[in-house]
């Protein structure tokens, strides 16, 4: 496994479709080791979950849309959110990513709880943000909050992900 470059990040946004669409600043987004994704939408959980072995019995939980104001911003106290991402991800066959909290989050006090993202999963993913601040944590619209890491994997996989969440979120 290795992790993909800016150079290989720039060349798979070529393809069609392009590794990641739906960006608002390509040479801003691009880092050396991976691409940051913004936040459309936040949400706070009302509802309990359930996971079960075979997914016979799964349930996501409810959840609130919160509003940014009209500047732009929102304050956050200390919880958990569900966000939603601004970018669609295309994932090819020989490659998968996993995504980590921006440094600037975990120095105010903020982590994400965040999934694999498999080879062939295509959509707007959703992550968890985890406000651990006692004060609270200020997010403004679109900011960069998670760099997904691209890596290639040994060889193709023999099955593309075609789960429950294939195409999740694609309407905003």
């Amino acid at each position: 496994m290795s992790f993909l470059s800016d150079l290989e990040i720039r060349e798979l946004m070529k393809t069609n479709p392009p590794l990641v669409e739906n960006y608002t600043d390509l040479n801003l987004q691009i880092q050396p080791n991976g691409f940051e994704m913004t936040v459309s939408e936040i949400y706070e959980l009302s509802g309990a979950g359930t996971v079960d072995f075979d997914n016979s019995k799964r349930k996501t939980p409810a959840k609130d849309v919160l509003s940014f104001g009209n500047d732009g911003w929102i304050h956050l106290s200390p919880g958990i959110y569900s966000v939603v991402l601004n970018e669609i991800v295309n994932i090819p066959g020989d490659i998968a990513a996993i995504a980590l909290h921006r440094s600037s989050l975990v120095r105010s006090g903020v982590t994400l709880g965040t999934a694999v993202w498999d080879a062939g999963y295509r959509g707007r993913s959703e992550c968890l943000m985890i406000v651990h601040n006692p004060a609270g944590f200020d997010l403004q619209k679109n900011a960069r909050v998670m760099q997904l890491l691209f890596y290639r994997l040994g060889t193709g996989v023999e099955n593309l992900y075609n789960g429950v969440y294939q195409n999740e979120n694609l309407k905003k």
